[in-house]
């Protein structure tokens, strides 16, 4: 049976550091820290390639750009999402939507939510309606409060091309 609809799920995590740029979602938000990580960090753009990559059954991102490898130091994950995206389409897929949740006391995700639309539907040949990103607030709950970090999970629900 071939299917012509998948869904995947994507999740990051990232703590936030004074002094780093804050990029999410593939563009700087003003703050005064940013996601710590191998790569620049963006966990939102993290999580969009962990659910584009889960639904069209191909290895995690993690996989595909451990960690451990000296070249993806300071990588551009927008870079990173391109790249997962080429595998996705030549495995014969196309975007039908993402729904992104942003969790975070860090920086104001409201504000930024049109760019940031605009700038994953542009990585994954889209456009903004078919990205809904949302910001939520922890309520002062957990290891992530007080701006402590930044968590994102994702939806994401492909076509075949």
């Amino acid at each position: 049976m071939t299917l012509d609809l998948r869904i995947g799920l994507g999740f990051d995590l990232h703590r936030l550091a004074p002094g780093r740029p804050c990029i999410l979602g593939g563009i700087e938000l003003p703050h005064d820290a940013g996601p710590v990580g191998h790569s620049d960090g963006d966990a939102v753009l993290h999580a969009v390639a962990d659910a584009v990559l889960g639904a069209a059954g191909l290895d995690d991102l993690g996989t595909l750009f451990p960690d451990t490898d000296p070249n993806g130091e300071g990588a551009d994950s927008r870079a990173l999402l391109a790249s997962c995206w080429g595998r996705v389409r030549e495995a014969g897929w196309a975007l039908g939507n993402l729904d992104v949740v942003i969790a975070t006391e860090g920086p104001r995700i409201a504000p930024h939510r049109a760019a940031m639309r605009a700038s994953i539907a542009a990585l994954l040949e889209g456009q903004p309606e078919q990205v809904n990103v949302k910001g939520k607030s922890l309520e002062g709950m957990g290891a992530l409060a007080g701006g402590a970090g930044v968590a994102v999970q994702v939806v994401a629900l492909l076509r075949r091309a």
